[in-house]
């Protein structure tokens, strides 16, 4: 049991570590990641759950999606704007139907996921 939580502090960790690059590199989408370590540290560690909830990474970026499933729309639209742009590329290099297929699948989704889902919130 503890070499799990091991794992689940060590990939919280990594994916923390990503979130903080986020803010300073705009292609990194940070809240996602934030996210995924929030979700690691609760499983892992009730410390590190706590100290997570306690940055100003998590209040600025996690906080308000995990309360009430809401984003201010600029947050949206950058998530959204990277996120089309990861899926464009493979979507262009790939010459596969099927996988093609998979990507505009994704596509619909995560554009009805947010918009129909989180609620935009004022800044």
């Amino acid at each position: 049991m503890k070499s799990l939580n091991i794992v689940f502090i060590s990939i919280g960790l990594i994916f923390m570590g990503l979130g903080i690059v986020g803010i300073i590199v705009p292609v990194l989408p940070t809240t996602p990641f934030i996210l995924i370590a929030s979700a690691c540290f609760a499983k892992g560690s009730n410390r590190f759950d706590r100290w997570l909830k306690g940055t100003s990474v998590y209040k600025n970026y996690a906080e308000d999606y995990i309360k009430d499933k809401s984003m201010t729309f600029k947050r949206k639209a950058k998530l959204m704007i990277i996120s089309d742009l990861m899926l464009a590329y493979p979507m262009i290099t790939i010459n596969k139907a099927y996988v093609r297929i998979i990507i505009l699948l994704v596509w619909i989704w995560k554009y009805w996921y947010f918009i129909f889902k989180i609620k935009t919130k004022k800044e």
